[in-house]
């Protein structure tokens, strides 16, 4: 809601009116699109690359 008022300066009544589709895309075309989260594998990799420093 916030991003639609504030952002997109919507009325009430054209938030209220999006589909959450229209409203991703409208998101999209202000933020740009993100990368995909990394998947387990690839957060194993960088884990194993860059251990948390042990707890004293």
């Amino acid at each position: 809601m916030g991003f639609g008022f504030g952002v997109l300066r919507l009325s009430p009544e054209s938030f209220w009116r999006m589909t959450p589709r229209e409203l991703a895309a409208a998101m999209e075309a202000v933020l740009g699109t993100r990368e995909a989260a990394l998947d387990r594998a690839s957060f194993a990799e960088l884990s194993a690359r860059f251990p948390d420093a042990p707890s004293s």
